[in-house]
């Protein structure tokens, strides 16, 4: 039922065309009559066929069930002479809005609403589509500035033959003798205790057809494919799992589709690292350059190279700072670049080199670079 408050407006004898005195036979024939007037499957897109089929479905889901029935008779008695004709206004002993006294009167007819669930059980119900994962490999440059990258993407969707109805194409459809075009059947679970179950001959779509849909067998599924630019944020970390809301797999009867979720990984860099938002590089120095002091140059990541001031006395593994040539962050700004540098020690010596550094050795020979290591360990 659509909600406890305004089921009691509704004249569901008026909905299928009948008397108020018409006998159960009499009430199927017109829902059966209206239903295959009124199905979406048998107008698709047509939202006013569709919101008039939800109306059909939810009288014939009362009228059609003798309890719920006698029910629905005996509250559009009660509420004859009340204001609004319902439990909109207000009533003697404080009904209002469907409720006295803090007690919801729907309570008192919970059968019209199938235990309090407040659903006819006609209609389709609308579903949410599943959501999608994936994976994507992107070169090292993409991950810092950003990237488009196609993703082929397979999911489960509504058979592209049938529409998702089930039927052969151009055969008509009749409502189901199971459920009686409920798409719900109820069924026993022990005791006095019964369920609703969804009908296993037409699947919850109130209709069945006499040749099934050559493609999908009668399922009404099928699968989709489809192509997809995603765009992945400049600044995306390796391993980084990434929402797109709606572009998952479609959803069913007017549902939403769910989501993609797209796990990135990041190539290598031959020259380039990365440490949070900063990136890193190793910068090649030689001896004289870190002892005397030198002004060098390293590249960046895709922009002009920049020059490093070296002071004189500078040892290896010395980080520099070089700022905004990072990656990009959530903010807008970026990060930093950080450079290493690293004291390079000739393999082979020139004899002019050789004796260069004989006379260095000789000149500093009082000086022991490891007497500090025995002092502390006393």
């Amino acid at each position: 039922m659509a909600g406890n408050a305004d089921w009691a407006n509704k004249d569901f004898y008026k909905v299928l065309g009948v008397e108020k005195d018409a006998e159960a036979a009499a009430i199927k024939k017109a829902y059966r009559k209206l239903a295959r007037e009124h199905h979406p499957d048998s107008k698709p897109g047509d939202k006013v066929a569709e919101e008039r089929f939800k109306e059909i479905a939810e009288a014939y889901d009362v009228l059609g069930d003798a309890e719920k029935r006698k029910e629905y008779d005996q509250m559009r008695s009660m509420f004859a002479g009340f204001p609004a004709g319902g439990p909109g206004g207000r009533f003697p002993g404080g009904f209002g809005g469907g409720t006295t006294g803090g007690f919801d009167i729907s309570d008192l007819f919970g059968g019209l609403f199938g235990g309090g669930g407040g659903g006819g059980g006609g209609a389709r119900r609308a579903t949410r589509g599943a959501d999608l994962e994936t994976e994507a490999t992107i070169d090292f440059t993409d991950a810092v500035d950003g990237t488009t990258v196609a993703l082929r993407m397979s999911s489960d969707a509504a058979c592209a033959t049938c529409n998702g109805t089930g039927g052969k194409p151009g055969t008509t459809p009749h409502v189901c003798p199971t459920c009686d075009g409920a798409g719900m059947v109820v069924s026993s679970v022990g005791g006095a205790f019964s369920m609703n179950e969804t009908c296993p001959q037409c699947h919850g779509r109130q209709l069945i057809y006499d040749e099934a849909c050559p493609t999908c067998h009668g399922s009404g599924r099928g699968r989709s494919s489809r192509t997809l630019q995603v765009r992945i944020p400049a600044g995306v970390k390796g391993g980084q799992r990434i929402r797109l809301r709606g572009k998952g797999a479609p959803g069913e009867s007017g549902g939403p589709a769910g989501d993609l979720f797209v796990t990135v990984h990041v190539r290598h860099h031959p020259l380039f690292g990365r440490k949070g938002d900063n990136l890193t590089l190793v910068a090649p120095v030689s001896f004289d350059e870190a002892a005397l002091g030198a002004e060098i140059k390293v590249p960046t990541l895709g922009g002009s190279p920049v020059t490093l001031r070296i002071p004189a006395g500078t040892p290896n593994g010395r980080v520099f700072r070089v700022r905004g040539r990072g990656a990009a962050r959530k903010d807008g700004s970026k990060g930093d670049l950080l450079v290493t540098v690293e004291v390079q020690v000739p393999a082979e010596l020139t004899d002019d080199a050789r004796a260069a550094v004989t006379a260095y050795r000789d000149a500093t020979a009082g000086r022991d670079p490891r007497g500090g290591l025995f002092e502390g360990s006393r």
